[in-house]
């Protein structure tokens, strides 16, 4: 797959979703390591200076409700969710670049398997927005590598049939 020469607009918006995978996939290692050394009452005082003057408007009250409970534990827990989400996502775009197709079916695995965690969370931990927009965003990313994998499992098979005939005499 020539990365960035895309022929229709679906190819495209494939080539941009791996653009998307890996760069969020570097913001996750970055956070993930921050998250490595960051202290509770950092985050504290993060939420106090986030929320400012309006510690009792709605958002500013469940900033803060956040803030107190993130202990040790649940910087470990996010450092290492990050961390390995983020190696990941990154190792698989790397992979589907460099045209193995083992990475398509690796990015579908792994990407469904968020999306089950994203749904079990939007509907029986808490409804969020921004879950649910990247529930959303894996569907299409699901749909795409789909389709692209099929596209380049019929190219490659059409190159090895190629190779393999028999010279005309």
């Amino acid at each position: 797959m020539p990365l960035f020469h895309a022929k229709t607009k679906l190819d495209r918006a494939f080539e941009l979703t791996l653009l998307f995978k890996a760069v969020h996939g570097l913001i996750e290692i970055v956070s993930g390591i921050l998250f490595l050394f960051v202290k509770p009452h950092f985050i504290l005082s993060m939420a106090h200076g986030l929320v400012g003057y309006r510690p009792d408007s709605f958002i500013g009250k469940h900033v803060l409700a956040s803030a107190e409970h993130f202990g040790k534990g649940a910087a470990l827990f996010a450092a290492l969710y990050l961390l390995s989400h983020g190696v990941i996502k990154l190792v698989l775009v790397i992979e589907i670049i460099r045209e193995h197709l083992w990475a398509y079916i690796g990015l579908i695995v792994v990407t469904g398997v968020f999306i089950v965690y994203q749904l079990y969370h939007i509907f029986f931990v808490h409804v969020s927005f921004s879950f649910i927009l990247l529930t959303l965003v894996d569907v299409l990313v699901v749909y795409l590598t789909v389709r692209e994998y099929g596209h380049q499992k019929n190219r490659l098979q059409k190159s090895h049939e190629h190779h393999t005939e028999p010279a005309a005499v």
